[in-house]
């Protein structure tokens, strides 16, 4: 059976590294895995889908609307655009941040409200602060990998092996961070 992940945010937000990270639990547990990166306007703020799936053969990388078993959002109206992509009995994991597009911030277009309540009318939705998580951690970079705790709580991995393939995939330097950041999302 495949399983399908999808993460969804703005440029910059860390939605490549987050994928890295899963690709390489999935491997490290041998599955055949797919993953596929599509970037919007990522430089300028713009959104960022990754696509994994893995499972015994996956034979493409994309997620088809209806067919993600978690949809991680780094950014509330990056989940409001990406929700149709759930399953049924999927879960929706959020980072409660607005981040206002270019369209809001030149006055072309409005921030809907009560995206969160919104979402939670039809999906299960796991909803953090998860900037403000990083911040009491000391760094505000690690944000996308509480979101990634959060998710993982989600996935058929232990939380040993999500430490084990974050210390291989992150550089050096932001090991015991990153792991800490995984921590605050997992536990919390």
């Amino acid at each position: 059976m495949t399983k399908n992940i999808m993460i969804v945010g703005v440029g910059g937000q860390g939605t490549l590294l987050t994928s890295r990270i899963l690709g390489g639990i999935t491997l490290d547990a041998g599955y055949d895995v797919k993953l596929s990166e599509v970037h919007g306007m990522a430089q300028r703020g713009g959104s960022v889908v990754t696509f994994v799936r893995y499972g015994e053969k996956v034979a493409e990388p994309i997620v088809e609307e209806g067919q993600a078993d978690v949809l991680i959002a780094f950014e509330r109206l990056e989940a409001l655009r990406y929700a149709h992509f759930l399953k049924k009995d999927g879960v929706l994991v959020i980072n409660d941040q607005r981040m206002d597009p270019i369209t809001v911030v030149t006055g072309a277009a409005q921030y809907p409200e009560h995206i969160l309540e919104d979402l939670q009318k039809e999906h299960t939705v796991y909803a953090i602060d998860a900037m403000g998580e990083a911040k009491k951690l000391g760094n505000a970079r690690v944000f996308n990998v509480i979101v990634l705790g959060m998710a993982a709580k989600h996935m058929d991995f232990t939380k040993e092996a999500w430490l084990k393939v974050i210390e291989k995939t992150v550089p050096q330097k932001t090991v015991e961070i990153n792991q800490k950041a995984f921590l605050a999302g997992y536990e919390g």
